[in-house]
């Protein structure tokens, strides 16, 4: 007799995968075995920092850049705000003006709205049944636009947007603003972006990895304002022990 779990067709990828089997083969060691701190001198510590630094490398190589672009995170939703809020308050002297679309995911839109309660103004775009596209949200920048956010997947219809055209029509708007783009729906299925794009979000549970896993590429100069102080970990960008586990975890999955 089958079981029911034997009869089950999952349709609902785009929200989340079944852990890859080898992600949880490489993530075991680093639970029994290797499981000191990766802040620490000693030979645990130094077995966890080498896992750490080998799933940094495999998410930058995933992303086409410099490991010392990554700064991991709990996952999708701390990305978007990291980059969102992080940005836009390291630049609050340049300007208060964020431009955004109405289909971004509720993460981006709830960071968005903390931003609007500290007195940003936020413009947020109409997306038509043909899109968006790089003329409608460079109009919508102006000398005081510090941060353009827009998706690269939605997760709810698939549509793509062309978050590299867009950032190139921004920038030559204003040379004030940077531009960040949600990745969540498109890592590992679409090519990542150029440097135009200087903000990108990623999360594992999207690609086979473990929940609870997520990473920021922030582009070489790009500076933001930590919403998570403490130790100095993250070059300064995230603080608090990171999960190795669980980070080792989506390093393999960015790597298959």
């Amino acid at each position: 007799m089958s079981s029911p779990m034997s009869e089950l067709v999952y349709l609902d990828n785009a929200s989340t995968t079944r852990l890859d089997e080898r992600v949880l083969a490489a993530m075991l060691p680093f639970f029994r075995e290797h499981y000191g701190n990766p802040g620490s001198l000693h030979r645990l510590g130094a077995e966890a920092e080498a896992g750490l630094v080998r799933a940094r490398e495999q998410v930058a190589q995933a992303l086409a850049v410099t490991p010392e672009e990554i700064v991991f995170t709990s996952g999708g939703t701390e990305s978007n705000a990291l980059a969102i809020v992080g940005a836009a308050r390291a630049r609050r002297r340049r300007g208060d003006h964020v431009v955004t679309t109405q289909l971004e995911h509720p993460s981006v839109r709830q960071a968005c709205l903390a931003l609007e309660a500290e007195g940003f103004r936020v413009t947020s775009l109409p997306v038509g049944p043909q899109g968006l596209s790089a003329t409608e949200v460079a109009a919508a920048v102006c000398d005081e636009t510090v941060l353009v956010s827009v998706m690269h997947v939605n997760n709810e219809t698939g549509h793509v947007f062309p978050i590299e055209a867009i950032a190139r029509a921004a920038k030559a708007r204003s040379n004030k603003l940077v531009v960040h783009s949600d990745g969540v729906q498109a890592f590992g299925k679409l090519a990542p972006p150029s440097p135009d794009v200087d903000l990108y979000s990623i999360s594992g549970h999207k690609v086979h990895g473990p929940k609870g896993t997520g990473a920021l590429r922030v582009r070489r100069g790009v500076h933001l304002i930590p919403l998570v102080i403490g130790g100095g970990q993250e070059r300064g960008r995230r603080g608090g022990t990171e999960g190795v586990p669980q980070l080792v975890g989506l390093g393999e999955a960015a790597r298959l």
